[in-house]
C-alpha cells in the first residue's frame, strides 16, 4: 500500500513538469464544467472534501495529498468550474514547492504555481488584485529576477489604486528600491513612487481614522504598519538636499510640465523643504501656468517662510477653495498666523476659530488664540486685575488645544506653566470682592467667560 502511494504521488509530481505547456494549450470558450460535467462535479467534490481535511488541521495533516490528483483534473479538464481551484492551487502548490528536494521539479512547481494566477485573470478577470498576489510570490520563490516582480507589482498597484492591499504597496516599493540600487531605474523613481504609494496609504489612513469598530481599527493599525515600513525604506532617498538634486535638473530641463511641477512641489511640500529654492521656482511657476487653489496655497507658504505676510494672505484667501477640507483649515490657521502677525488680533481670532470648525483636532489653532489673549493682556485692563485677566482665557484655550490633540500637549502645558504665573494674586482679587472659582468675563476684545484663579 505504501508503495502504490508514492508511486502515485512520484506520477502527480513528473505529471506537473508538463503542466505549464498543457494550461497554454488551453482555450477557457467552452461549458463551465467542461465536456464531462458529471466528472467535473464529482472531481471538485472530491478534492475539495480533502482540502477541507487539510485545511480543518490547520494544513497539518496529510489530506492534501488525497486533494491533488482530483484537483489537478479539475484544473485540466473544466477550468472554469469553480474559483476555487485557483484559490486552494495556491496553498496546494506551495506545499508542493516547499516539499520538494529535486531542484528541477521545484521549478515546475513554481511556475505552475505563477500559471495558476494568469489562468484565474483570463477566466475571473480581476487583474489588479490578482497580480498583487502573484507579485507576493514570485517574490518570494523568483528573488534574483527583481525586475519582473516590479513589473508586477507596479501593474497591480495602477490598476487597484487606493484599492490596493497593504503588503502589495510595502512590496512595490521595496521592489523599487531593489531596481535602483542595482542601476536598473534612476534614484529619482523612488521618489516618485513613495510619492504614489503615500497618497494610497494616507488615503486609506483618513478613510479608516473616522470609523471606530473593531474591524477597522485592525485595517488602520496595519496601514499604519505600511505607512512605517514604507517611511524606513524611504529614509536613505529622504534628506532634502537628495531631493533637491534629483529634481533640480529635471526642473532646469521642463519648466513647462505642469505634472512635472505638481510632483516637485509636493514632495518637497511632503518632505519639509519648502526652504530651499527650488521649491520657490516650482511654486511660482506652476502657478504661473496651472493658477489654482492648490498653488497659490503653495505660494502662500513660501511667503510665510518669507515672513512677507500680506503677500501671504492675498495667496491664502485664494486657495480657500480648495477642495481637500484639511488644507484649507490649514490655510485658515495660516491666515490667522499672518494676522497675528500684523497685529490684527479679531481677525486672526477669526480665521482660527474657522480652522477648528473645520478640522476639531486642530490644536495649533487653539493655541494660537490663547497667544492672541496672553499679548492681549496688558492693553485689555486698567488695573492690578483686568491687567491680569486674560491669562485665565489664554488658559483655557491652551488646555482646550491639549484636548483637542494630545500631540501639542507639550507646547500647551509649557505655556500654561508659564502664563499661570501671571494669575492676579490671591490679595488682588479679595480686593475686587472677587472670589477663587467664580465664572468671570473677560472684556475688551475677547469677550470671553472663565473662572477666577490665583497665581501660584
Amino acid at each position: 500500500m505504501k508503495a502504490k502511494i508514492i508511486f502515485t504521488l512520484l506520477a502527480i509530481s513528473l505529471s506537473f513538469i508538463s503542466f505549464n505547456e498543457d494550461v497554454q494549450g488551453q482555450t477557457y470558450d467552452g461549458p463551465r464544467f467542461g465536456q464531462d460535467s458529471a466528472k467535473c462535479v464529482e472531481n471538485i467534490s472530491l478534492y475539495r472534501e480533502f482540502y477541507r481535511q487539510w485545511k480543518d488541521s490547520k494544513y497539518k495533516n496529510e489530506s492534501v495529498k488525497d486533494a491533488i490528483g482530483p484537483w489537478r483534473w479539475v484544473l485540466l479538464n473544466c477550468p472554469k468550474g469553480t474559483q476555487n481551484t485557483y484559490v486552494d492551487g495556491v496553498r496546494i502548490m506551495d506545499y508542493l514547492i516547499k516539499k520538494e528536494k529535486d531542484q528541477e521539479k521545484r521549478e515546475a512547481y513554481i511556475d505552475t504555481l505563477l500559471s495558476l494566477y494568469d489562468t484565474r485573470i483570463a477566466i475571473y478577470g480581476k487583474e489588479g488584485s490578482t497580480l498583487g498576489r502573484k507579485g507576493v510570490d514570485f517574490y518570494k520563490y523568483r528573488t534574483k529576477n527583481y525586475e519582473e516582480a516590479y513589473n508586477i507589482f507596479k501593474k497591480s498597484v495602477q490598476l487597484q489604486k487606493n484599492r490596493s492591499q497593504g503588503p502589495i504597496i510595502v512590496y512595490y516599493f521595496r521592489t523599487t528600491v531593489k531596481m535602483v540600487k542595482e542601476g536598473a531605474l534612476e534614484t529619482s523613481v523612488i521618489v516618485e513612487v513613495y510619492d504614489e504609494v503615500m497618497n494610497i496609504v494616507e488615503s486609506n489612513i483618513k478613510r479608516l481614522e473616522v470609523k471606530s469598530d473593531a474591524r477597522s481599527k485592525r485595517f488602520l493599525e496595519t496601514w499604519l504598519t505600511v505607512k512605517g515600513n514604507i517611511e524606513a525604506e524611504f529614509e536613505p532617498y529622504a534628506t532634502c538636499e537628495d531631493l533637491v538634486a534629483i529634481y533640480q535638473k529635471k526642473f532646469n530641463e521642463n519648466q513647462e510640465d505642469v505634472e512635472l511641477l505638481k510632483k516637485i512641489t509636493g514632495i518637497l511640500d511632503k518632505k519639509k523643504c519648502t526652504d530651499h529654492q527650488l521649491y520657490f521656482d516650482a511654486t511660482v511657476q506652476l502657478y504661473k501656468l496651472e493658477p489654482s487653489p492648490e498653488s497659490a496655497y503653495l505660494i502662500a507658504k513660501m511667503y510665510l517662510i518669507e515672513k512677507n505676510y500680506n503677500e501671504a494672505l492675498t495667496y491664502l484667501s485664494e486657495a480657500l477653495n480648495m477642495e481637500d477640507a484639511e488644507k484649507v483649515a490649514l490655510a485658515c490657521q495660516y491666515m490667522a498666523m499672518c494676522n497675528q502677525q500684523l497685529n490684527n488680533y479679531v481677525e486672526a481670532r477669526r480665521n482660527a476659530r474657522k480652522s477648528i470648525e473645520l478640522n476639531p483636532q486642530n490644536g495649533e489653532a487653539y493655541i494660537l488664540i490663547g497667544d492672541l489673549y496672553a499679548a492681549s493682556a496688558d492693553r485689555c485692563g486698567d488695573n492690578d486685575l483686568t491687567k491680569k485677566v486674560a491669562y485665565w482665557a489664554a488658559v483655557d484655550k491652551y488646555v482646550q488645544a491639549k484636548r483637542a490633540n494630545p500631540e501639542v500637549k507639550e507646547t500647551a502645558d509649557r505655556r500654561i506653566a508659564s502664563y499661570r504665573k501671571y494669575y492676579p494674586t490671591t490679595e488682588t482679587i479679595f480686593f475686587y470682592n472677587l472670589k477663587e472659582g467664580d465664572a468671570y468675563k473677560v472684556e475688551c476684545w475677547i469677550q470671553e467667560n472663565t473662572t477666577i484663579r490665583a497665581a501660584k
